[in-house]
């Protein structure tokens, strides 16, 4: 099942397809567009049925999962694995985290020991690419071990075909919503440096996101530069790649770091050179450390993700690919702007599942046939 989210921004994309009169100010038009988009993810998201309602404590009572983040510095993913932990609690299902620094030798070892303690699912989440283990892959297949990823292609991409199940998520859909944010706050006007991580296959979709943006609705609008970093070396390279990207664009006014966890780096990138008042920074994901950034007014905008809310629609995939039912398209996660008018509804200190609305968890849990 397509999330509303991608179903939004599939239409207003095909929609600005449709050629104008030549009479129109392709400014004003494409400045119109990105404003509505923007207000299209200003409002609450609002809770779709992934599929049928099923038992899943029935499907979920013995089970064990072993959640694989792509490094577990990475703030938003160690929040979705403590929200799959919780959630697992709930319907019986043990939930477990591999601890690892982004090494594929420690995947490797992860998968290698879901195999030995006889777990039923592996989640490789968001970074954790298949490609690179897929001897280990084979091997848990041989083993009865399920591996999934979630939260890591998108829904354009082919998934591994090694993998019992995917459920991809709009990384395109993310980047689109940042390029049209900076379209709508610079009056058409934006001069972008994006910050991102090639060896990750979403990055693509997500910077051609910014980039049909920027083709589609602002013709005067530019990716300056963008700088590639890989996952393990964003504590040592993206600040100071960051401050020399700052300081050989002038014109720069806006930094996209595509994943949130970057802003880490990037905010002081931008303040140690002097350019907090002219340069913002948009990202997403919706990291609570980021959320906190909006509320101190070092960060801008972020395209948020709440991190219970992809915690359940995963847990939910996995049970209903184990109950025999069909597995959702994607992820139905919508994505949700946060900025200076509606942070305090994310909590202060911000929380993972916070500003979102309350809808989506009774939703899951009439749907999982929870007393």
């Amino acid at each position: 099942m397509q999330s509303t989210c991608r179903i939004t921004v599939l239409a207003l994309a095909s929609t600005f397809l449709v050629p104008f009169a030549a009479h129109a100010d392709p400014v004003a038009e494409g400045l119109a567009r990105a404003t509505q988009i923007v207000e299209e993810h200003r409002a609450v998201p609002t809770f779709q049925a992934p599929g049928e309602s099923f038992d899943i404590r029935a499907v979920a009572a013995g089970k064990k999962m072993l959640s694989i983040p792509n490094t577990s510095s990475n703030q938003f993913l160690k929040g979705i694995i403590r929200r799959e932990i919780e959630v697992g609690k709930e319907i019986g299902l043990e939930v477990r985290e591999w601890e690892n620094q982004g090494q594929p030798n420690q995947w490797v070892q992860g998968i290698e020991y879901a195999i030995a303690n006889d777990f039923d699912i592996v989640d490789l989440i968001s970074g954790v690419n298949p490609a690179v283990i897929e001897p280990q892959l084979e091997a848990a297949k041989a083993a009865g071990v399920q591996v999934f990823t979630s939260h890591f292609y998108d829904p354009s991409q082919e998934a591994n075909p090694l993998l019992a199940g995917d459920l991809p998520f709009s990384f395109y859909g993310q980047g689109w919503i940042m390029g049209n944010w900076a379209i709508h706050k610079t009056e058409g006007a934006a001069n972008v440096i994006v910050v991102k991580s090639d060896e990750v296959p979403p990055t693509e979709p997500l910077v051609r996101g910014i980039r049909d943006a920027f083709e589609q609705n602002c013709p005067n609008c530019t990716i300056l530069t963008e700088i590639n970093v890989g996952i393990t070396e964003w504590g040592t390279k993206i600040q100071p790649a960051v401050q020399a990207a700052l300081l050989s664009n002038p014109t720069a006014n806006y930094v996209f770091p595509i994943y949130d966890s970057m802003s880490q780096f990037v905010v002081p990138a931008v303040e140690l050179t002097g350019r907090g008042e002219m340069v913002k920074i948009a990202t997403g994901n919706g990291t609570p450390f980021v959320l906190d950034f909006i509320r101190e007014g070092r960060v801008e905008m972020d395209v948020g993700e709440s991190l219970d809310w992809v915690a359940r629609a995963t847990i939910d995939g996995y049970m209903r690919k184990l109950a025999g039912l069909e597995m959702p398209e994607e992820l139905a996660v919508p994505l949700y702007i946060f900025d200076e008018t509606n942070i305090e509804t994310a909590g202060t200190p911000a929380e993972a599942n916070k500003g979102y609305g309350d809808e989506y968890v009774a939703g899951f849990h009439e749907n999982w046939q929870l007393k």
